[in-house]
């Protein structure tokens, strides 16, 4: 799940469509088992590792989750799926277990290319200023597994989820381009330049981002 929004001090190097709505009931969140995946740092900051997933579907659109902080519900943003790490768990693996949990689509972690983007972002989310290391892999599927994803996307998300997700839809990216050029809050900063060069495949370039400073969320 995601956690973070960076409002400030975002750096990006280069290393050599439809809304879909949907009700989710209403649950508490469980606190104690969130802070659970946020081990304190040595600086004394929750800082994990995560992973996520920009997914193309046939047309070239991706899909990305509309969410909010449950301590402000008026800060808003646009996020892949993905989350962090279980213990012994590599990156692609916990990239496909929050792929599944997040949208239902179940996939083999080797279809996943990249890693395509290192971030490390500082955010603050439920009151809480934290850390977050992450990579994000690539994967273009197909019409039959899109038709997963709008019919299950919401099914097995979490009590938390359930609790500060709002939407989920497929963006094209130009469009996406255009609401973030207006102000509209989408993570990771610069998704829609990246995705262009990602969207008939991997073009070798490993990208480094760093965003925040002791900034606000996503999931």
């Amino acid at each position: 799940m995601t956690n973070e929004s960076p409002d400030s001090g975002i750096q990006l190097n280069h290393a050599p469509s439809g809304s879909l709505p949907h009700n989710p009931p209403a649950v508490a969140a469980p606190a104690d088992d969130y802070e659970e995946e946020w081990p304190l740092d040595t600086d004394g900051f929750p800082h994990r590792q995560a992973a996520r997933c920009v997914l193309f579907n046939p047309e070239g659109q991706i899909f990305l989750i509309w969410g909010h902080d449950g301590d402000d519900v008026e800060h808003r943003w646009w996020f892949t799926p993905g989350g962090g790490l279980l213990d012994q768990e590599d990156h692609r693996s916990a990239a496909c277990r929050e792929l599944a949990e997040e949208t239902g689509l179940v996939l083999d972690p080797q279809r996943l290319v990249g890693p395509v983007l290192d971030r490390r972002s500082t955010f603050e989310f439920a009151r809480i200023t934290r850390k977050q290391d992450e990579l994000f892999f690539i994967c273009h599927i197909t019409a039959a597994e899109q038709r997963i994803i709008d019919e299950q996307a919401n099914v097995n998300w979490t009590a938390l989820e359930q609790e500060v997700l709002d939407d989920f839809r497929w963006w094209d990216v130009a469009e996406l381009a255009v609401i973030a050029r207006q102000g509209t809050l989408v993570y990771p900063v610069g998704l829609a330049d990246m995705a262009r060069h990602w969207s008939a495949g991997w073009d070798g370039i490993l990208r480094y981002a760093t965003e925040g400073s002791s900034t606000r969320a996503t999931t």
